[in-house]
């Protein structure tokens, strides 16, 4: 494929060479038999017609459609081998290209969605297309060419020089058809994802009459990709005639070059052997015919090909981390700096705090201070451009996610539900254990309104909890953080959506967990929280203006709200004692 692609992926395509190795055996084998049709031919001439023997015609003809008994069992086997190599290249790579794909989606790399999955398909797809294939009977192909040669070299040169026209055929087809065909894939995945976008954004698309302005920016790019297509279309239409065309004059020279030959006496073989040239010598173009039939889906894979590499080198594998003991809820955050991924612009501005085991604090600001942006770092969903995060002392990079994740509670500002139960979403699709779901569910006020439910904790939520209201998701998200009496929780604007009963439940629900000895970090603009909350950290343009005892921080926040006040409320004072002096 292409030198630059990562290692990983030349790796699972060798560990695929076994299976490719016996298709290509069963190939080389079934290519042969393709020439049985010739050889029935050729005996029934020379056999059958002049001897007139009933039994020879009889014992010829089964054999023969033995002969394509047995092409058509290879067919299969083949068929099943390189089944089972997509099979192996699918086992071998996808939690590799998913890890790599969710990890893109974290680091906000522009572009991914879904198409890292569905080149890894297409990939898969194409080892069982007929262009592999034809390049499986490229090797018999090269026999064939031996045996044309061994009739008389003229054939053989003649044969030489139609493939070489061939294969020039071939390049010029690829060389004009990738760069258009390049252009409307990129064409056709971006009105994909205009498309989906418009989708997820269906209600107010509808509330505000953008439909039709979203749908010609769609079509533009829709129109733009099919232009492009057709571009490549036209051309590899035009090569792929030009082959055919220069197959079939090939078989036809060659025949008309043998019967020259015959007349001279100087053909190996004799008289028959000019048809058998002209079968050999279609045979061995078709492969090269084959290949730039299938131009476009070459194209298609190569492309497929190096999105994945992309990817691959851009999100490495994850490093291996070590086992540890079982998170306790202490909270030490160091000086860390923090930027959106894929931006250099910083958010948080040497922000430092500690927490100890069953503390919660409210974090505080105005829209834009850096609020969610430290919730997905102190989660670890985001990375820090210098400073620790630490948990019992450990810095969070360093814990196992799938070790820790248990252990930790996270409610984000837009919560995502996934379509399936209400039970599987609060037990995060894991194993549900209906006791711990009943518990979370409890904590939150949450249990009598899914008792009341036809199917209570079966009830499906919908894809992305769209048979649920707002306050429902959020609730129905806080009790799936609070699942399994986690030991750390960050709650970014959990009471945004809640209504004042909603609200008792989660102040309840936090102060029944902090007595476990649960550690809580909530995001909030509503004062509702604060009740409950033991410190408070003051967070504005990315800094900490303030953290300590809730009651001195809100003590200092007032003060210094005072004497704001008093300063705006002299300064129009003054202006105007100056006017007047």
């Amino acid at each position: 494929m292409t030198p630059e692609a990562p290692r990983e992926l030349q790796q699972a395509l060798s560990a695929l060479r076994p299976l490719l190795q016996r298709a290509l055996g069963i190939s080389l084998v079934a290519s042969l038999l393709v020439l049985a049709p010739s050889a029935y031919m050729l005996e029934v001439y020379d056999r059958v017609v002049t001897s007139r023997n009933h039994l020879t015609l009889a014992m010829l003809t089964l054999l023969v459609l033995m002969v394509y008994g047995v092409m058509e069992v290879l067919d299969w086997a083949r068929c099943q081998l390189m089944h089972q190599a997509a099979v192996a290249w699918d086992a071998a790579m996808r939690q590799r290209v998913f890890d790599a794909m969710f990890a893109a989606s974290l680091k906000r790399h522009a572009g991914v969605g879904q198409q890292p999955m569905r080149d890894f398909r297409l990939l898969g797809e194409f080892l069982g297309a007929p262009v592999v294939v034809a390049c499986m009977d490229v090797p018999v192909a090269l026999v064939f060419l031996g045996l044309v040669f061994a009739m008389h070299p003229l054939l053989g040169w003649v044969t030489v020089a139609s493939a070489g026209l061939q294969t020039a055929v071939a390049w010029l087809n690829q060389r004009s058809t990738q760069p258009p065909l390049l252009a409307a894939n990129r064409n056709a995945i971006e009105a994909q994802r205009y498309a989906q976008a418009a989708l997820r954004n269906a209600l107010v698309v509808e509330a505000m009459g953008m439909l039709r302005a979203i749908q010609r920016r769609w079509m533009d790019r829709q129109d733009d990709g099919l232009a492009q297509q057709a571009r490549a279309s036209a051309a590899n239409g035009a090569y792929q005639a030009a082959a055919r065309c220069l197959q079939n004059t090939t078989g036809s020279m060659l025949l008309g070059l043998g019967a020259w030959l015959v007349l001279r006496n100087e053909l190996n073989g004799g008289a028959g052997m000019m048809i058998i040239a002209s079968v050999l010598g279609g045979r061995v173009l078709a492969p090269l015919v084959q290949v730039v039939a299938q131009s476009q889906s070459v194209v298609a894979a190569l492309a497929a090909w190096q999105r994945l590499a992309g990817l691959l080198r851009a999100v490495p594998p994850a490093a291996p981390t070590m086992a540890l003991p079982a998170a306790g809820g202490r909270l030490a955050v160091d000086s860390i700096v923090a930027l959106v991924p894929g931006s250099s612009a910083h958010i948080l501005k040497g922000v430092s705090f500690a927490l100890q085991p069953g503390e919660v604090v409210a974090v505080v600001g105005p829209s834009g201070a850096g609020k969610t942006t430290l919730a997905r770092v102190l989660m670890g969903v985001w990375p820090t451009a210098s400073g620790k995060v630490r948990l019992d002392g450990v810095d969070m990079a360093l814990w196992d996610k799938a070790e820790l994740g248990p252990q930790l509670g996270y409610l984000p500002q837009e919560v995502a539900l996934f379509d399936g139960s209400l039970a599987d979403n609060i037990a995060r699709f894991g194993a549900v254990d209906m006791a711990q779901v009943e518990a979370a569910a409890r904590t939150v006020g949450l249990h009598d309104d899914i008792s009341a439910l036809p199917d209570g904790y079966r009830s499906a939520v919908g894809r992305d909890g769209v048979m649920l209201s707002g306050g429902q998701r959020q609730r129905v998200g806080l009790a799936r953080a609070l699942y399994g009496n986690p030991v750390f929780v960050v709650l970014d604007e959990p009471n945004a959506s809640l209504d004042p009963v909603g609200e008792a439940a989660l102040a309840q629900a936090i102060t029944l967990m902090k007595a476990r000895g649960t550690t809580f970090v909530v995001m909030t603009h509503r004062t509702s929280v604060l009740a409950v909350a033991d410190k408070m950290l003051v967070l504005h343009e990315g800094q900490v203006r303030g953290f300590g005892p809730r009651d001195e921080v809100l003590t200092a926040l007032s003060k210094a709200n005072a004497a704001a006040s008093a300063s705006a409320a002299a300064r129009p004072a003054s202006t105007a004692m100056a006017r007047v002096a």
